[in-house]
């Protein structure tokens, strides 16, 4: 080969270098202009992003809304709402209750009414109800009574019980039951029962229970009077008071009356006396050891010359009347059936007034007593000569039951 050839040969080879150090910086250059594109676009988005929040955030601080304030505005309203939520569940819980608590109850009478034709009681008032249909009533009073208590019975309905037509009245325009409470003697059909029952188609005001009389079955005689009670009338609420007891019928009424809507209500002079162990003693307990030891005291019940309850606890006696334990006490064995039970106590000492002139003392004040009776003789002393004295001393007035409002 030639010079020539080979200086050719040389200059080709040095341009091909040239050529190709030229397109490697010109592919760099493509290079590096792309990627620059690339990463351009998600960083302006990014900012745009951004700029968006703030410029919300601006305006919200412009038109008075701190984005803090409204994230704590939006935290209120959302526990405003469940707190709503609650509400209206614990509404729906309260209502359902006491629709099945109302059943239940219903269930109870139509139980005790069958059971008051199944066994023969001798409830004439029952088969009138039945047949004219049942009405809603205030209150049922039940006056316990005995078969040795003609004359108190009397000395009742001449001074604070209604008789005749005014009685009816009273049921008729107040929706106030007033009934002597007594049940039947140990030889049925004898003389003792066709007494009672000459009394009764003279006055009309008793109420026969399928009980057999007796002092120390008194708590089994008020467990049969609630029962009875609640089969025969549909009633708010529900009274026991002794024959030997002045009561003010209007003020008795008012008093309850307060407590209309109050559920499960017992009402009544609350004490907790003695558990008296010692035999041969007036309100003796054989069953003194169930209270604990010697010398304790009972739970807090109503004193038994009188006291209310509303128609759930009546039902409740009604229903379990059966397995209800019966103490000594009438008194103390009412109070141990509410045991456990969510039931409103209200102590309430114009229910338990003294005779004159505790009782005198109070209405000139203003406070009328609901009853009076004689601590000393569970009732008032000799109420067969004095009740008259008490009732013209302390009575609220023959027109007061008519202008009360229950």
């Amino acid at each position: 080969m030639s010079v020539k050839s080979r200086g050719e040969q040389s200059s080709r080879d040095v341009l091909c270098k040239k050529w190709t150090f030229l397109l490697c910086i010109g592919s760099f250059c493509a290079g590096m202009l792309f990627t620059s594109r690339m990463w351009a676009a998600p960083e302006s988005r990014s900012i745009s992003r951004t700029t968006a929040v703030e410029a919300e955030e601006l305006k919200l601080v412009s038109e008075g809304c701190d984005p803090k304030s409204l994230d704590m505005k939006v935290v209120r309203r959302v526990s405003k709402d469940m707190n709503g939520e609650v509400s209206k569940t614990h509404h729906d819980i309260q209502t359902l209750d006491k629709t099945i608590s109302n059943l239940e109850m219903e269930l109870a009478a139509a139980r005790a009414a069958q059971e008051s034709i199944l066994t023969g009681s001798p409830m004439e008032e029952l088969k009138d109800i039945e047949l004219s249909g049942k009405r809603r009533y205030f209150m049922v009073v039940g006056i316990n009574t005995a078969f040795s208590s003609r004359k108190r019975r009397d000395s009742v309905r001449a001074t604070w019980m209604p008789q005749g037509e005014r009685r009816k009245k009273l049921e008729e325009e107040k929706g106030v039951i007033m009934r002597f409470v007594i049940g039947h003697s140990a030889t049925v059909g004898g003389i003792l029962d066709r007494a009672i029952e000459a009394e009764d188609r003279k006055h009309g005001d008793l109420l026969r229970l399928d009980h057999i009389e007796g002092y120390l079955e008194l708590s089994a005689k008020t467990k049969t009077y609630f029962a009875a009670a609640v089969a025969l009338w549909d009633a708010d609420f529900y009274v026991k008071v002794d024959d030997d007891v002045h009561v003010n019928i209007a003020t008795l009424g008012e008093t309850l009356a307060r407590y209309r809507k109050k559920p499960r209500l017992y009402i009544g002079c609350m004490k907790s006396g003695p558990v008296l162990a010692q035999k041969g003693v007036r309100y003796h307990e054989p069953e003194y050891w169930k209270f604990g030891e010697t010398g304790n005291k009972y739970f807090r019940h109503a004193t038994g010359q009188l006291y209310a309850i509303s128609k759930d606890l009546a039902t409740y006696i009604s229903m379990n009347q059966h397995v209800l334990h019966k103490y000594a006490n009438e008194d103390v064995s009412l109070g141990s059936w509410f045991i456990g039970l969510d039931v409103h106590h209200v102590d309430d000492r114009r229910l338990c007034c003294g005779t004159p002139p505790d009782c005198e003392w109070r209405a000139q004040a203003g406070n009328i007593c609901v009853a009076s009776f004689d601590w000393s003789c569970s009732g008032i002393c000799r109420s067969v000569e004095r009740i008259k004295e008490v009732h013209r001393r302390c009575g609220e007035g023959e027109n007061a039951i008519w202008s009360a409002s229950f």
